[in-house]
């Protein structure tokens, strides 16, 4: 029997564990966290569930596909949860917009702010479709080993026009510039900036058109481990709380990993699901220091600054998921993925767990976190141990004042986590909290490859491979990596 160590147990590490184990390949998840989940991880604290995040599910259909493979029932491990609205959006002139999945109701609301824009919008989503198809469908679980394999899905990309930004294929569609932010905010959920990312990622909005958005009752910690039992009734291992601090390379080939504790074993294959930068640094060859030089040299999407806090009292009237923009777009976009400093205006996403599971929280309680893009370490430098304290009161007071009156005489439990933990605890380079960057010169075939080009028993699976962030393109890169990685342990 094969066997093979894949490095990090975030969504993606877990889907290809899952899929490498459902084959016959005897496969070891290697975690240096006490937790399993990667950026899923979770805190309990006086009965409050704090997940870290990643919140918004999509596309559960990728999910369920890695029980389908076996015959198994997804819901056995994990009920998922329906959240409407999607997402309600507001603006500091105290209007809202709820993007839901209901076109009467979305007609109404776009009609209210620009008439003309209900037809830009129904050609955006006809937009939103096309490139749903050619990127996600066609391309999302495609792996892009060669410049060929890029030639010959380019005709089809340039057909979308995906050398554009997001926000410059929707402000074509509709005039009202509350709408081109409702519209193109999406890509900062994987990293993007929507003046610079390219437009395929459009293909967004037509994802949970779709699919829906979803929350796993008792938080995503719950899909986590789900996903965990399912692996290990497979005859899949776990090891936690074990950094992996070197992997060694034998004959040209990736041979065995040794942890922290001193504990190692050899394997046909390895594959990362740990930051790309940091998985070259603990190549014990001189591939990996030639490799993450030049990775070093790439663009890194930003870092966040999470605020999480519980309240005495519930708050009926705030839905699951709220974008609340600032006074500025563009320019706000510009400080975070260019600038060295914290903006004073930040916009701000509030996660409302109990909304949807009041199980989140202990009776007559209530569960958030409020994040907002913060420039990388590499941007920003700051002594986040004095900035970090004073960032997280500015975003409780902008709560208090756009949406929860009385906020800061009700909270209870109050911690934050930012771009110093995004570098030190998910050994994340620069503190980055997507990876690379995804704009067009750094996707498909010119992102991180989904098998390293020297060591041919080397492979990568999560953010920084294709197709890139977010549950559904980690899943996607999972199915990608797996399906070549059983190719060649075949051989």
């Amino acid at each position: 029997m094969s066997s093979a160590a894949v490095i990090g147990s975030g969504f993606g590490g877990l889907a290809l564990a899952i899929r490498l184990q459902s084959a016959g390949v005897q496969t070891t998840i290697l975690e240096g966290r006490d937790k399993p989940g990667g950026r899923a991880y979770y805190w309990e604290k006086d009965g409050h569930v704090f997940d870290a995040g990643p919140t918004v599910i999509t596309d559960p259909n990728c999910l369920k596909d890695l029980w389908d493979i076996t015959g198994a029932d997804m819901a056995v491990d994990v009920e998922l949860l329906p959240v409407s609205p999607f997402y309600r959006l507001s603006w500091p002139d105290g209007s809202t917009f709820d993007y839901l999945n209901d076109d009467e109701k979305l007609f109404a609301q776009i009609r209210e702010l620009e008439p003309s824009d209900v037809e830009g919008y129904r050609k955006f989503l006809a937009y939103s479709a096309g490139v749903f198809v050619e990127g996600y469908e066609r391309l999302g679980a495609v792996p892009f080993l060669d410049f060929k394999s890029m030639l010959a899905a380019a005709p089809k990309l340039a057909r979308y026009q995906a050398w554009r930004s997001v926000y410059s294929i929707v402000s074509g569609f509709v005039r009202h510039e509350k709408l081109r932010q409702a519209l193109s905010f999406h890509t900062l959920l994987v990293g993007g900036n929507p003046m610079t990312t390219s437009a395929i990622y459009a293909l967004i909005h037509k994802l949970e058109r779709d699919g829906g958005v979803w929350f796993a009752r008792g938080g995503t910690n719950k899909l986590v481990a789900g996903m965990v039992r399912h692996f290990e009734r497979l005859g899949g291992t776990l090891r936690l709380d074990d950094p992996v601090e070197e992997i060694s390379v034998s004959g040209g080939k990736a041979s065995a990993v040794r942890t922290r504790s001193g504990w190692s074993g050899r394997f046909d294959a390895v594959a990362s699901n740990a930051d790309v930068v940091r998985t070259y640094d603990m190549l014990d060859h001189a591939r990996g220091k030639k490799r993450a030089k030049a990775l070093r040299r790439k663009s890194f999407s930003p870092s966040l600054f999470v605020v999480h806090f519980s309240t005495t009292g519930t708050w009926p009237d705030i839905p699951h998921h709220s974008i609340l923009f600032g006074p500025r777009y563009k320019g706000l976009l510009n400080d975070i993925y260019k600038g060295d400093r914290l903006a004073a205006d930040p916009s701000l996403y509030l996660h409302h767990p109990t909304a949807t599971d009041p199980g989140m929280a202990p009776p007559g309680k209530a569960t958030f976190y409020a994040l907002a893009p913060v420039p990388h370490l590499g941007k920003a430098p700051l002594d986040w141990a004095v900035e970090g304290p004073a960032y997280a009161k500015q975003v409780i007071a902008i709560l208090e004042e756009r949406m929860m009156p009385g906020l800061s005489g009700r909270i209870d439990q109050l911690f934050h986590f930012g771009p110093r933990e995004f570098d030190s605890e998910l050994q994340s380079h620069l503190g980055s909290a997507f990876s690379l960057e995804p704009v067009l010169t750094q996707s498909a075939y010119f992102r991180v490859h989904n098998r390293d080009d020297v060591i041919p028993n080397l492979y990568f699976v999560g953010a920084g491979t294709h197709p890139g962030a977010g549950i559904p393109g980690v899943v996607g890169s999972a199915k990608a990596t797996a399906g070549l990685m059983l190719d060649e342990l075949a051989r």
